[in-house]
């Protein structure tokens, strides 16, 4: 009887406690533009790097999430000539339950992506390399501060329109 008192008592304190797994990682899209070869490789080498990052997530069922994180590098040459365009979709997904909504939504918003991060930093890099230019190297990215920004943005625009 007391094991049995045990044993529920450890399933209900496993069910209340946050859980969460990484169930797979993939390239959901991988996209690599150069428009103006191969002139461009006869051009004083003078590169300007924008990148533009952007994260979503859906929920797929009860407690499953898939997380995307899209890299988009736009690289000119001096003015407006666009170099090459190398854009990323690095997407995961993972388990997750016993969390309260602000915790997801910092789990979905900022964990997740850092882990995804690194991937699709190599994906680039490749994306890059193949096309016969020098690779990135991408800085690494401070994903909190990130969703701290768009938590203060939400928070205002729904201060906004209340």
């Amino acid at each position: 009887m007391a094991d049995e008192n045990q044993n529920n008592q450890a399933a209900n304190g496993a069910a209340s406690q946050p859980q969460f797994s990484l169930q797979r990682i993939y390239a959901k899209d991988i996209s690599f533009e150069s428009p103006k070869s191969p002139s461009v490789f006869q051009a004083q080498w003078n590169p300007q790097v924008n990148l533009d990052l952007n994260t979503r997530h859906t929920q797929l069922q009860e407690g499953m999430y898939e997380v995307v994180l899209t890299l988009n590098a736009t690289v000119t040459n001096g003015e407006d000539e666009t170099t090459f365009i190398a854009e990323v979709q690095q997407a995961g997904i993972f388990a997750i339950n016993g969390l309260e909504e602000a915790a997801l939504r910092h789990t979905l918003g900022a964990f997740c992506p850092n882990i995804l991060f690194p991937y699709a930093r190599e994906a680039i890099d490749n994306l890059v390399l193949r096309g016969s230019f020098p690779p990135l190297m991408l800085s690494p990215v401070n994903f909190d501060a990130l969703y701290a920004q768009a938590e203060q943005r939400r928070t205002q625009e729904a201060a906004g329109t209340a």
